[in-house]
């Protein structure tokens, strides 16, 4: 699982940021790709990267500003014409559907693929066995939401060396030892599937907010993720002109990120008028309140990894 960044700026692309677009990269979990806003110049991004069109099978738009939503149609109609078949599911507020047919069809567009299109409403969203998407709605003056993304607990993993070693060949009794099963040999040995099988991991989990001055709803979806992809437009002397244009500050991000026991914070969504001094001040900022943050670039990769078996019981305890 990685977070992939097409684009980390605000309101209009600039020279050194692109509005934005996150791309999590699902491809060992489930060989595809979700996207996450749809700025535009999305697609130019995208060949950039190593990422295929065709293997992005759902997109999730947070709210309906230009900034997250203008590369849209130019995408869905790429993904049409470079070979793209497989069905594609765009998640957001009411109001999508309307701007991508409309759009679809001025331009006499027709895609290779069906579309589905559903609207959202705070609450679980998608589900199935590996993952479960729940979005709430944030504060930012037009219907704004936040996905949090949950992923299944993974079984333990069957030890086949340990039963290699005591001359146990592949077959129906590694299946059964997998299921923790007793199970007696033809030569009268008995084993017990639970000392062949690893610890089972819990799912990871990222969340990725829209646009959003500083509210509780940031928490709830953020509680003990892995990661959390928050804005920040902002710095933090500037909370009153964050309130006014329905935004969060550097401090705001990273004070949510530390009531809601993230692993990481990943801000994003930054002016243009920053620069490289300035942004290193505001990350410095946002670490003073929560110190395992990073300000991120265009093309930056996250990886997602599990968490080590003493975070996890620090985490329980």
């Amino acid at each position: 699982m990685e977070i992939e960044f097409l684009g980390t700026g605000a309101g209009v692309p600039a020279k050194h940021r692109n509005v934005t677009g996150i791309a999590l990269r699902l491809l060992d979990e489930r060989n595809a790709i979700w996207l996450f806003d749809c700025g535009e110049g999305t697609q130019m991004q995208i060949l950039r990267t190593n990422i295929r069109p065709r293997k992005i099978e759902k997109i999730f738009i947070t709210h309906l500003h230009g900034d997250h939503l203008f590369g849209l149609p130019g995408l869905l109609s790429s993904r049409s014409f470079q070979g793209g078949t497989e069905p594609m599911e765009i998640y957001g507020p009411k109001g999508v559907k309307d701007f991508v047919m409309t759009a679809l069809k001025v331009s006499q567009t027709r895609l290779a693929y069906p579309l589905k299109f559903i609207d959202v409403a705070p609450g679980v969203i998608f589900q199935d066995k590996q993952f479960t998407v729940i979005c709430d709605k944030l504060d930012h003056g037009i219907a704004s939401f936040g996905y949090r993304v949950v992923e299944a607990d993974h079984e333990g993993e069957l030890q086949v060396d340990q039963l290699l070693a005591l001359g146990i060949k592949p077959g129906p009794v590694f299946g059964r030892l997998k299921r923790g099963e007793t199970v007696t040999l033809e030569d009268g040995r008995e084993l017990s599937g639970k000392d062949f099988v690893g610890e089972s991991r819990p799912g990871r989990i990222v969340t990725i907010l829209g646009d959003t001055r500083y509210t509780e709803a940031s928490i709830r979806l953020g509680q003990d993720a892995d990661v959390l992809v928050h804005e920040s437009t902002f710095k933090k002397d500037e909370g009153q002109m964050a309130k006014s244009y329905y935004h969060s500050t550097t401090a705001q991000a990273a004070q949510v990120a530390k009531k809601a026991g993230v692993t990481q914070l990943l801000l994003t969504h930054i002016s243009a008028r920053y620069l490289a001094k300035d942004v290193l001040n505001l990350e410095k900022e946002a670490q003073a309140v929560f110190g395992n943050t990073r300000i991120v670039r265009d093309f930056d990769v996250i990886d997602v990894p599990f968490r080590r078996k003493d975070e996890e019981d620090g985490a329980q305890g």
